[in-house]
């Protein structure tokens, strides 16, 4: 009796830690979320407690971002650069993870181990040879040329990603549609594309990601206002003496909104993504 007593008591407990270690773990990560959003919709900004402790609700400081800051033209901007770079970067991973699932070659080893050498160079490390090559190319201040080089940056994590998926599609699959009539083009479309949709959908939310939140590149490309991406529109709040802190929590939340909606849209497809590929190539 005793035991049965000691084990439910220790069991009672054990749970108990559970529970404080999810709260705890929860009030981590959603406190820096309702920080900003507090702070956003707060009348007044002048403390800490004032966005934590909001006296009254409001929203000018929206208003003031999105008509007198012009912020909604930078995230129109973004989300066309994020468009573009999602696209693109599935596009030319996928082409390229058939072509080194599929095909053998010569150096087809050293391609892949170049593939993930990219990887590690930090972003930092190629920010000038990537203004000396978009200079030189007239790509500079062009939300074109920003995005190309964001579906550069994307396309090495995005191969290697997608060479899993492919790698997993047996080859009777596509011998079969040939044997039906099918060209390489429709066997592509109608086999290979709807196959790996899970490891895109993947690789969409790394692309959209770093192409949504990268402020580096966007700043050093960008000289004229007009074509800043949110992550650059952002610092305008940003004073030498001052900052406008209620105006940079809503154009904070602004910036969250799509990424989550994004996330959400999604969702159901990620986690299959992330582990259908993890297969022995």
């Amino acid at each position: 009796m005793h035991t049965d007593n000691y084990w439910r008591r220790r069991r009672t407990l054990r749970l108990l830690g559970k529970g404080l270690a999810v709260v705890c773990v929860l009030v981590f990560t959603l406190f820096p979320v309702y920080f900003m959003v507090s702070s956003a919709l707060a009348e007044r900004v002048s403390t800490g407690t004032d966005a934590l402790f909001p006296d009254a609700l409001s929203l000018r400081h929206f208003e003031f971002v999105l008509t007198e800051a012009g912020f909604l033209r930078y995230m129109r901007n973004s989300l066309l650069v994020a468009l573009v770079t999602v696209v693109g970067s599935g596009i030319l991973a996928l082409l390229a993870a058939v072509a080194v699932a599929r095909f053998r070659f010569s150096m087809r080893t050293t391609v892949l181990v170049m593939i993930l050498v990219i990887q590690m160079v930090p972003l930092e490390a190629l920010v000038i040879s990537l203004f000396l090559q978009m200079s030189n190319l007239g790509m500079l201040n062009s939300l074109l040329g920003l995005s190309i080089v964001y579906i550069a940056l994307s396309v090495p994590f995005a191969v290697w990603m997608l060479r899993g998926f492919v790698a997993a599609i047996p080859t009777e699959i596509e011998e079969a549609a040939y044997i039906d009539g099918a060209s390489w083009g429709r066997m592509f479309v109608s086999i290979l594309l709807p196959l790996t949709a899970p490891g895109l959908v993947a690789v969409s939310v790394f692309a959209f990601i770093l192409a949504w939140n990268e402020f580096i590149l966007a700043f050093t490309f960008m000289t004229h206002s007009e074509n800043y991406t949110a992550a650059v529109g952002l610092r305008q709040f940003f004073g030498q003496y001052t900052t406008d802190w209620g105006s940079v929590m809503a154009a904070s939340t602004l910036i969250t909104l799509p990424a989550v909606v994004f996330f959400l849209m999604i969702q159901r497809r990620i986690a299959s993504g992330l582990v259908a590929g993890s297969v022995k190539g």
